[in-house]
C-alpha cells in the first residue's frame, strides 16, 4: 500500500529536530526522503545521549524513520554535481542551515530553483531570513525565551520556565509540513515551485495564541498562571485525598455539574461565581471551597464521578502510564521497528490517521550513508565511480 504522498522526493539537509521532524511526517505520508549527511554522518543527535541502544542514540531514533541516508560531501564540486541530478528529479529541498550557508554553498533557491523551476524550497532556521536577527543561531530553549512563552509559563514561585519539549522545534517542524504540502498542491495549478522561509521565533510567537490576544486587546501583560488558566475558571490541578488531578471546566453548565458532584451546589447560583467572568475575578474565593472537598477522596474516585457526569478532567499520568494506557495501544501510538544495530526499537507512532493511505514504517532510522551506493546506482553511476568517490571521500 503506498502512502499519500507517493511519488514526493524530499531532499532533507536538516539535522537535529525541526527540519527532521518535518521531513518525518513527509516520509510517513509516502514520500521519498533522502537525508543528507557529511561523510561519517553529521546531524547532531547522533551523539546526543544516553540512552543508547547498541550505540544507537534514543534522540536520533525519535525523529529520522521512513529515510533513506546518502553522505556527501557538500563542499566539492563532485558532491555539488551529485547534487545537481538529485534536485533535478526532487520535489522538495529543506533544510536547516544558518542564513546565508546554502547559498554559499552553491545551493541557495534562486540557483536550484534554475536547475528545477517546479523545486519547494523550505529554510528552516532561528529567525529566519530577514530582520535584524537572521543571522543568530536558533537554539529551541533561546527562542521560547524570546518569544514570549517563557514569560508565561511557570508560576510564581518557580519564576519563568521552558515548555519540558524542545516546543518551538516541533511547532516549526509542523508548520513547515504544511507549507510544504500547500506549496505541492499550488505548484499542480501553476508547474512552478517557491521558496518557504520558516522560523522558529514565528512559530513560537503564533503559539501565544489567546495570550497575545489577550495583550493586543489590553497591553496588559500576563502573569505567571502555573497550572491555571488565564481565561477559564475552574481550570487546572488540584490535590486528591492521594495525588493530583486536572479538572477543565469549560463552561457554566460544567460547572454546575461539578458543583453537584462536589455537594456544593449553592456554589453555581452563588452571584460570586455563577458566570465565568465571576468566577474569574473571585477564583481566590472558589478554589479553596473546590480543593477542600477534593481532598477528602482519591483521584479515582473523582475520575469516575467527573467522567459520569460530563465534567472533563484526566489523571497526571508519568510516561510509564501513558505507554501502558489502552488507549495508546488502542490508537497504535507506541511502534516497534527492527534496525540492524540497534534490534527491535519503540517508537512513538504517528498521530496521522488516514483510512485510504495509512502511516506505515518502512524505513528504520538510516545509518550514515546506509543508502549511498543505491542512491547513485539510481543516478546512473558505475561501481568504479562510485568507489572512486567512495576513495576520495566525496560520498
Amino acid at each position: 500500500m503506498v502512502g499519500a504522498l507517493h511519488g514526493i522526493r524530499v531532499l532533507d539537509l536538516t539535522r537535529v529536530l525541526a527540519g527532521p521532524l518535518c521531513t518525518m511526517i513527509l516520509g510517513d505520508l509516502g514520500a521519498e526522503v533522502i537525508k543528507l549527511e557529511a561523510p561519517g554522518g553529521s546531524d547532531d543527535t547522533r551523539d546526543w545521549g544516553p540512552p543508547f541502544q547498541n550505540g544507537i542514540s534514543a534522540y536520533y531514533l525519535c525523529a529520522n524513520r521512513n529515510k533513506k541516508s546518502l553522505t556527501i560531501n557538500l563542499k566539492s564540486p563532485k558532491g555539488l554535481e551529485i547534487i545537481k541530478k538529485l534536485v533535478m528529479t526532487s520535489d522538495v529541498v529543506i533544510h536547516n542551515f544558518k542564513t546565508g550557508t546554502m547559498e554559499r554553498l552553491g545551493l541557495g533557491y534562486d540557483r536550484l530553483s534554475q536547475w528545477n523551476p517546479q523545486l519547494v524550497y523550505c529554510s528552516i532556521t532561528g529567525f529566519g531570513e530577514t530582520g535584524p536577527y537572521k543571522h543568530l543561531a536558533g537554539y529551541d530553549y533561546i527562542i521560547q525565551a524570546m518569544c514570549g512563552l517563557m514569560s508565561i509559563t511557570g508560576s510564581q514561585d518557580s519564576g519563568p520556565q521552558k515548555v519540558g519539549i524542545a516546543i518551538t522545534d516541533i511547532l516549526t517542524g509542523l508548520y513547515a509540513c504544511n507549507g510544504i504540502q500547500a506549496a505541492l498542491i499550488e505548484r499542480q495549478k501553476s508547474n512552478v515551485g517557491q521558496k518557504i522561509d520558516m522560523a522558529l521565533f514565528d512559530s513560537g510567537i503564533s503559539a501565544l495564541v489567546n495570550i497575545a490576544s489577550n495583550y493586543l486587546m489590553t497591553e496588559k501583560l500576563p502573569r505567571l498562571l502555573g497550572n491555571l488558566h488565564a481565561n477559564i475558571v475552574p481550570y487546572q490541578t488540584f490535590d486528591t485525598k492521594n495525588g493530583k488531578m486536572v479538572i477543565a471546566v469549560g463552561n457554566d453548565r460544567q460547572f454546575e455539574k461539578l458543583c453537584k458532584v462536589l455537594e456544593l451546589n449553592s456554589l453555581a447560583t452563588d452571584q460570586r461565581f455563577k458566570t465565568n467572568a465571576e468566577r474569574i475575578e473571585n477564583q481566590g474565593e472558589l478554589i479553596p471551597l473546590l480543593q477542600n472537598k477534593l481532598n477528602g477522596k482519591p483521584t479515582e474516585y473523582w475520575m469516575e464521578e467527573c467522567n459520569k457526569n460530563g465534567i472533563p478532567c484526566g489523571p497526571i499520568n508519568d510516561l510509564k502510564m501513558v505507554f501502558e494506557d489502552p488507549q495508546v495501544k488502542e490508537r497504535e501510538m507506541l511502534c516497534r521497528v527492527k534496525h540492524p544495530t540497534a534490534g527491535e526499537v519503540k517508537l512513538v507512532g504517528s498521530p496521522l490517521k488516514l483510512s485510504k493511505t495509512p502511516v506505515q514504517v518502512n524505513l528504520h532510522p538510516p545509518a550514515p550513508g546506509e543508502h549511498t551506493e543505491d542512491l547513485l546506482v539510481a543516478l546512473g553511476y558505475s561501481a568504479d565511480e562510485i568507489a572512486a568517490l567512495i576513495e576520495q571521500k566525496i560520498v
